[in-house]
């Protein structure tokens, strides 16, 4: 994750580097909530132990978020050095997540999951974090062919974040939220996402374009996913995907 490692100079650098300290923290924030009860504090509940293959994908996540949040420090610090070698570290941990989370993702749809809702066939709702994953593909790919223009690539992991977000939210015990359906998991990321390209905009006096379709990408993904998840065609792909575990 390469950005921007000069002294502010302008009001849009200055909003960058306010931008993403706080993108860091809130993402930092909501991730330990929404998996608490779930992941990080399960001991205190009476759940069900995990499999070795979910709890291998919730520790690279969890690094995921803690390398989202030390880059974003390190340039703050203009260690932007640190920050590159670390971020060749980053490209090995992403491979590793999609291929976790893949796997996880396709024996839940076959086998069932806890973490999926108790009321939605699993290979229905496995569309969800199948484009979860696939979104994350694509946008962590596109920010490292594009690490040379500093403006693109942070924007674009920040939208890496915004994507996995939904599974945290959706995840705070918070019944008056969860009631709120996919308007409260996916509105929030959605809403972010619109929010911080109408700030940036605001801010540097122009709309950065890998921004704003990453940004439509993403929120487009989101009415797909339930449009989709219970058609012929869904449900024949998500049992030819299964037949591989």
């Amino acid at each position: 994750m390469i950005v921007d490692a000069t002294v502010p100079k302008s009001a849009g650098q200055l909003f960058d580097r306010r931008l993403f300290t706080v993108a860091a923290i809130g993402f930092t924030v909501l991730v330990l909530v929404g998996f608490a009860p779930t992941y990080y504090l399960r001991g205190l509940f009476d759940l069900p132990p995990l499999s070795s293959l979910a709890h291998l994908h919730g520790l690279l996540m969890t690094a995921w978020v803690v390398l989202f949040l030390f880059q974003i420090a390190f340039i703050s610090d203009r260690r932007v050095r640190l920050h590159r070698r670390v971020g060749y570290g980053g490209i090995a941990l992403a491979a590793l997540i999609a291929a976790t989370g893949a796997l996880a993702t396709l024996r839940a749809g076959k086998y069932g999951s806890a973490a999926f809702p108790s009321d939605i066939p699993s290979l229905a709702f496995m569309i969800v974090p199948v484009f979860d994953l696939s979104i994350f593909v694509v946008l962590f790919g596109a920010a490292i062919y594009y690490r040379r223009q500093t403006a693109v690539h942070k924007r674009l992991m920040l939208l890496t974040a915004l994507n996995f977000l939904s599974a945290a939210v959706a995840r705070i015990p918070v019944a008056a939220l969860q009631a709120l359906g996919p308007l409260w998991f996916f509105g929030l990321p959605g809403g972010l996402a619109l929010l911080c390209l109408g700030l940036d905009a605001r801010a540097h006096g122009r709309v950065n374009h890998a921004f704003l379709a990453g940004s439509i990408l993403l929120i487009a993904s989101y009415p797909a996913r339930l449009v989709l998840m219970n058609t012929t065609a869904w449900m024949y792909a998500a049992r030819w995907m299964t037949n591989f575990v």
